[in-house]
């Protein structure tokens, strides 16, 4: 297997190159911006024909979603231009493409879990360019997989997780929203999700391409995210005091881009298909002291 890896810095970038890596069967190109800007046709196009992928992970996004308000060209640029030349690309050389997509593709005020056919309304610029992603994949590589996560967190990168230990040692009180749901998910997992799709469709098994959902069980407000991760923290002596935290609402918590009130995926659909459970986020903070770097 040959994987070409984009956004190789990033929080899943990181977990892929690291995994993919110490396999010795698998032979790995992994790239950040400097390396490989992906809105460049004429550098995606030379690095893929020349390397012969059998499998491009697509791990480069635009994701300041407050930002992209204001960025719009560049949103769309990263999110929409740069999966479409790399799925052109896959196609060209007979390679599948495997691309990272997100729960704000969905309006957010479903009341029951969002599944793979439910319609999209994205309601600010990072949804939409991300949307529009998805239907550029599709549309230019026949064997693509979409995979729609939300809340990601891991050892690299900027997250919620590594926000609340920050600042939980310089607050002695925390408002945290709690009325938007969703499951956190850990990168290491989605991670090793993307690997062992890769491994199937390398191996020949059959593939029901298209889009799936990938997140973390059990679905929780990030009031009660941020409980469990200083509760954590505290058990395994990361803090010494945990802060006096209180659910807000959305409302007194105001932002640029709207969020999402209900993130909640399922992923049923990767379960039957692959055999891949849910990301187990509680677990993945059994080592909270790898988010304090």
């Amino acid at each position: 297997m040959r994987v070409l890896i984009t956004g190789c810095n990033g929080q899943v970038g990181c977990s892929l190159t690291e995994q993919l890596t110490k396999d010795t069967n698998v032979e790995v190109l992994a790239l950040d911006r400097d390396r490989l800007d992906i809105t460049d046709q004429d550098a995606v196009n030379a690095t893929v024909v020349e390397f012969q992928p059998t499998v491009i992970i697509n791990a480069a996004a635009y994701t300041a979603v407050d930002k992209a308000e204001e960025e719009i060209e560049l949103s769309y640029a990263i999110n929409r231009d740069g999966p479409k030349y790399l799925a052109l690309a896959a196609q060209g050389v007979g390679a599948t493409i495997l691309h990272i997509s997100t729960d704000y593709v969905f309006e957010g005020n479903k009341n029951s879990d969002y599944v793979e056919t439910d319609s999209t309304n994205p309601q600010g610029i990072y949804g939409d360019s991300k949307l529009a992603g998805e239907v550029a994949v599709a549309e230019a590589c026949d064997k693509h997989i979409i995979l729609r996560t939300a809340w990601v967190f891991g050892e690299n990168g900027n997250n919620f997780v590594k926000t609340m230990l920050r600042i939980g040692t310089t607050h002695d009180a925390l408002g945290i929203v709690g009325d938007q749901f969703g499951g956190p998910t850990y990168a290491g997992d989605i991670a090793n999700a993307l690997i062992q799709i890769a491994n199937d469709i390398t191996q020949g098994d059959t593939v029901e391409y298209g889009i799936y959902h990938y997140s973390g069980l059990p679905h929780v407000s990030w009031y009660e995210f941020a409980q469990i991760i200083f509760d954590k923290a505290l058990e395994q002596g990361v803090i010494k005091t945990k802060p006096n935290l209180s659910s807000i609402e959305t409302s007194q918590y105001p932002t640029p881009a709207k969020r999402p009130s209900n993130s909640c995926l399922n992923t049923d659909k990767i379960n039957n298909v692959f055999s891949i459970e849910a990301s187990d986020w509680k677990l993945a903070l059994d080592n909270i002291h790898a988010y304090t770097g």
